[in-house]
Order: C-alpha cells, then sequence, then structure tokens
C-alpha cells in the first residue's frame, strides 16, 4: 500500500513539472534548448549628423547684449486723435463692435500692439517699441533691441531705428550685468549705429565682420539677439537669398535668412559656423508681425565700412553724382542700340549737381563708374555712394548709340536732394501722334509737347502716358512740335530699331518710357 502510494505522488510531480514547463514555454515565447534566447537588435540607423551650432554659439554669446533705450519725449493722449476725443470712437458704449475692434487692433491702446497689414514689410523700429506707463517726468522706455561688441574697449553696433530719439541708453551683458552706454553715431540711410560703453579696465569680448562675399545661398547662419526681451536668444537656419531690395532706401542689398527673428532682434548679429558676423538683423516680412521664416540682414560689407565711418566721425559722408536715375529695361536698351539691359538710365540731372556740371544729360545711360561695370541704378548708388565727397570719378556713358566717358567730381549727399523743376507749359498749338496714339499741343516755354488725349487702346496708354505729361525728347533729341517727333520716329526706324525712347515730365519728375514704332 505505502509502496503504491508513493508512485501516485511522483506521477502527480511529475505532470505538475510537465506543466509548469509548457506554462513557461507559453509565456516566454521559447522552450529552453539548454542555451541562451536569442532576441532582435533595436533599430539603429547610420545617417549624416547635423553640425551642432553649440560651440558657435558658446564663443560668440559674451559678445552680443541687449539694447534699452530710454526717451523724455512723452506718448500720445491715448483720447486724441480720430479713435478719441470728441466725437471719436471713445464716445461710443464701451460694449460696442467698432469700439471693441478698435480697442484690439491698436493692443488695447498701448500702440499698435504689433499688429500690421496683411503682406506688409514690417521694420523692427515699428515692432521693437513697447511704451510703458505714463510718467509726469524723466525717461521713460522707448524700444528694446539688440547689438554686439566690435571692439574690446566696448564699441558696439545695433540699428540706427532702435536708437533714435533715445536720451538713455543701457546695455544689458549676456551675464545680467547692466552698463550706460552713449551714442557715438547713427546712419539712418542704411539702418545702422554705434554705442561706447565705457568698461573702465575690462576688456570686452567682441566678434569680428565676415567676407560677405563668400556667403553662398544655402549656409548656416545663426541668429543670437533678445526678442521679446527675452535676452541670449539662439535661432538657426539658412540664408534664403541675396541682393534683396525691400524698398527701404537707395541702398538696399539685403541678405535674406530664414532664422526665426522677431521684435527685439533689430540690430543683433547673425553669424555663419566659423562666429563671424555675416548680416545685422534688421527687417522681416510678415503678415502678422511675427516670425514666418522671411527676415532680412545688412550685410557685412555694407556694416563694416559705415561702422568704420561712425566710429571715426559719429557721421557718414557719401559722394553724390547729382542725378536721377531708372533702371535699364529690355525694351529701352532696344530703343538706344544697347546690346545688354545694363546700367543706370539719367532721366534728369539735378540742377547745379555735379553730373549736370559735368556734362551728363538726360538720356544718357551711366554704364560704368572708374571702370567698373554698371549693373543697374542700385549698384550705381552703392559705387558712388562709397566714394568720398571731392573725389573726382570717370564716368562711362552710352549716348547718342556711341560710348564716351566724362570726369565728374563728386559733391556731398544733401540731407534733401533737391528736385530738379519743370516749368508747367499750356497748349498752344494742337496736333496729333497717330502712330503713338498721342494729341499734343506746343508747351508755352518751347521746350516739349504737352500730351492733352491719349488713345486708351495705345501703347502709350498700356505704358502709363497721360493727358498732361510733357514730351521732352524723343532718342535724346529735344522736340519742339509733331515733326520733331515723326523725324526721331523715322531716324530709329531707318537705323533698324523698334522702339523709341520718349523722355516725359510729370509733377516736376522725369522719367523715360519705350514706346513700339508703327510698322507701315
Amino acid at each position: 500500500m505505502e509502496q503504491q502510494k508513493n508512485s501516485k505522488t511522483r506521477d502527480r510531480l511529475l505532470a505538475a513539472g510537465a506543466s509548469m514547463a509548457i506554462a513557461a514555454a507559453v509565456g516566454f515565447g521559447a522552450v529552453t534548448t539548454g542555451t541562451a534566447p536569442v532576441f532582435a537588435e533595436a533599430v539603429s540607423v547610420q545617417a549624416p549628423q547635423v553640425p551642432s551650432f553649440a560651440d558657435v554659439v558658446q564663443q560668440v554669446s559674451p559678445a552680443v547684449v541687449s539694447v534699452q533705450v530710454k526717451s523724455n519725449i512723452q506718448p500720445a493722449n491715448d483720447e486724441s486723435g480720430p479713435f478719441g476725443g470728441p466725437g471719436g470712437f471713445n464716445d461710443l458704449p464701451d460694449d460696442h463692435p467698432l469700439k471693441r475692434f478698435f480697442r484690439e487692433f491698436r493692443g488695447d491702446g498701448n500702440g499698435d500692439g504689433g499688429n500690421g497689414a496683411p503682406g506688409q514689410w514690417r521694420e523692427f523700429r515699428r515692432d521693437d517699441s513697447k511704451p510703458g506707463p505714463k510718467r509726469p517726468h524723466g525717461p521713460r522706455p522707448v524700444s528694446q533691441g539688440s547689438g554686439f561688441f566690435i571692439s574690446e574697449d566696448g564699441y558696439l553696433v545695433t540699428n540706427n531705428h532702435v536708437v533714435q530719439d533715445g536720451q538713455n541708453f543701457t546695455v544689458v551683458m549676456d551675464d545680467g550685468k547692466e552698463l550706460d552706454a552713449k551714442l557715438i553715431g547713427t546712419d539712418p540711410r542704411t539702418d545702422l549705429a554705434v554705442l561706447k560703453v565705457d568698461g573702465g579696465s575690462q576688456k570686452f569680448t567682441y566678434v569680428d565682420f565676415a567676407d560677405d562675399s563668400q556667403i553662398r545661398v544655402g549656409d548656416w547662419v545663426v541668429a543670437v539677439g533678445n526678442p521679446f526681451g527675452l535676452g541670449g536668444t539662439v535661432t538657426a537656419g539658412i540664408v534664403s537669398a541675396r541682393g534683396r531690395d525691400i524698398g527701404a532706401g537707395p541702398y538696399d542689398d539685403f541678405i535674406q535668412i530664414d532664422a526665426a527673428v522677431n521684435r527685439g532682434n533689430s540690430g543683433g548679429p547673425a553669424f555663419n559656423l566659423n562666429g563671424k558676423v555675416v548680416g545685422i538683423n534688421t527687417a522681416i516680412f510678415s503678415p502678422s508681425g511675427g516670425n514666418v521664416g522671411i527676415a532680412f540682414a545688412i550685410p557685412a560689407s555694407t556694416a563694416k565700412q559705415v561702422v568704420g565711418e561712425l566710429m571715426k566721425d559719429g557721421s557718414v559722408e557719401r559722394g553724390w553724382l547729382g542725378v536721377q536715375i531708372q533702371p535699364v529695361t529690355d525694351e529701352v536698351a532696344e530703343s538706344l542700340g544697347l546690346s545688354a539691359a545694363k546700367g543706370a538710365l539719367v532721366s534728369e540731372p539735378q540742377a547745379d549737381g555735379p553730373g549736370v556740371k559735368a556734362g551728363i544729360k538726360s538720356g544718357d545711360v551711366i554704364t560704368a563708374v572708374n571702370g567698373k561695370d554698371v549693373a543697374g541704378p542700385r549698384e550705381l548708388a552703392r559705387m558712388i555712394g562709397g566714394i568720398a565727397p571731392g573725389d573726382t570719378v570717370d564716368v562711362a556713358l552710352w549716348r547718342n548709340g556711341k560710348s564716351e566717358t566724362v570726369k565728374v567730381k563728386l559733391g556731398e549727399l544733401p540731407s534733401d536732394q533737391k528736385q530738379a523743376s519743370v516749368e508747367q507749359p499750356g497748349p498752344v498749338e494742337p496736333g496729333t501722334l497717330a502712330d503713338l496714339g498721342l494729341t499734343v499741343t506746343r508747351a508755352d516755354d518751347g521746350k516739349g509737347l504737352v500730351v492733352t488725349d491719349v488713345d486708351p487702346d495705345s501703347d502709350a496708354a498700356d505704358r502709363g502716358i497721360q493727358a498732361g505729361d510733357v514730351i521732352r525728347s524723343i532718342n535724346s533729341v529735344e522736340v519742339k512740335d509733331t515733326k520733331d517727333v515723326t523725324d526721331a520716329m523715322k531716324t530709329a526706324s531707318d537705323a533698324g530699331r523698334k522702339s523709341v525712347l520718349v523722355q516725359i515730365s510729370r509733377d516736376d519728375n522725369t522719367r523715360f518710357v519705350p514706346l513700339p514704332i508703327a510698322k507701315g
């Protein structure tokens, strides 16, 4: 009996052991066979590594500062103007839809709140302004931006629109230390300014300008600045384009980047991966006022030249040629017999300017200065602006179908350039220029023909010629009657040209309009 009982117990234990082995096999997904289980490896991708900006940022950050500006100018009374005062929106009930709309649009009455019209170029001057509370006396905060040291003794660069209207300037270092600064000089035309910090025996970490001629579209850039008052903020992107003209002034030649810049980045640097400044962040394009990936920086080459002059003299002197200019289009080039649409067309030499004294005339095309080709009006403005007043330059012209060179002693660019005056003519003898779709009459001063009517289906109408315009010349030949016009057109046609260049005066301004020659 005892032996039989032991046998049954042994069988139960063997059965239990088999059940545990099966359960283990089900639970762990494999039956042990006396060797260690084999598992699949974790996913690992061998991909090119994006370069880190940490080393660059660590080196350049101490040179980048926040710039705080204060002014004694008091803010405008929010109760005045078209939105306030008697009869204004302030007289409406608080819950009136129009009053709510304009309150929100204006940022609750404190400036524009950073809101702009859709598709509007937004200069940081507009975005950076942060009006403070009204104070009866003493300076108040008016703006803040960014800047960076360019010398160990405390010279630093920022934007002109950051410091304009300011009386007191404070620089906040990367470590939070605040130092007073004084304004050395500004250049509104390029939107640059130089401040100086007196640090005593302290030597400041500073950065240098890059050779921006070596910058290529697609190169990495790192922007460091003070967006929304958040000092020491770093963003990265690439150079999106070069040579951008955004209508800010005659020296537009911006570098476009897609590194995120916002209010407060104004005047801050954009670095290359070697820690050199390739540009100074100045403007953005944004429908909302915030970053959308389109920012514009002043090129290092421009900044280096201007900043050097500001540090030396506190101002910038530029050469002045004294001519109004416009681009040379394909039609203009063809009408003048130029082989390519390059250069700057002189629409009007300014009275008593250096150009007119040297013999430059309306209709001339400036093709080179001191042997350097002129691609267009912007290039000419930069070339002349980079030459000191009083210097004599060789100006190559295309005139009457051939090249010639004149020597011009440059003047100093005046603060307010005067426009050449044109006497207002009156009608005398009406006539028609059927081939051009124009009805004209002689000017009472005998210089040109007044347009009295324009055929709406004519090429002249398509190119913007209006009644009241004065035709001064055709292909640089002065016209006094309709015969002068037809003779000039025949001469151009005999020379194999397809159009003529018509000099038009309107509202004391002069421009050239190419008009096709009718085929007979």
